[in-house]
């Protein structure tokens, strides 16, 4: 049984920056992860992927050059670094395994089979 529960999110003001924990269980290190972001009245949308190995990732071009995935060697925690943080970035954002160990892009949510539960990103002064 798959599961993520993430962690990190929280209040901060616009050009600052928040790390966000992914933490899987149960043969997770086979999946490639994704975060996932919903704002209110939106659609959830793909922010990135990093695959098993972790040798590969991609980004929504919203949020390139500011965010960075990564996973540790263990490949049970996967972690979002959001730098430059802009009140459009606010929403809650999700991690999710996906249906194998590469990402897809673009990044949809039928590619992804076990979903953590959201943490709240608010980016406000």
């Amino acid at each position: 049984q798959l599961q993520l529960v993430e962690s990190g999110g929280g209040l901060v003001q616009p050009g600052g920056s928040l790390r966000l924990s992914c933490a899987a269980s149960g043969f997770t290190y086979y999946y490639a992860i994704g975060w996932f972001r919903q704002a209110p009245g939106k659609e959830r949308e793909g922010v990135s992927c990093i695959s098993s190995s972790g040798g590969s990732t991609n980004y929504a071009d919203s949020v390139k050059g500011r965010f960075t995935i990564s996973r540790d060697s263990a490949k049970t925690t996967v972690y979002l670094q959001m730098n430059s943080l802009k009140p459009e970035d606010t929403a809650v954002y999700y991690c999710a395994a996906a249906k194998g160990p590469y990402c897809r892009a673009p990044l949809t949510r039928t590619d992804f089979r076990s979903w953590g539960q959201g943490t709240q990103v608010t980016v406000s002064s």
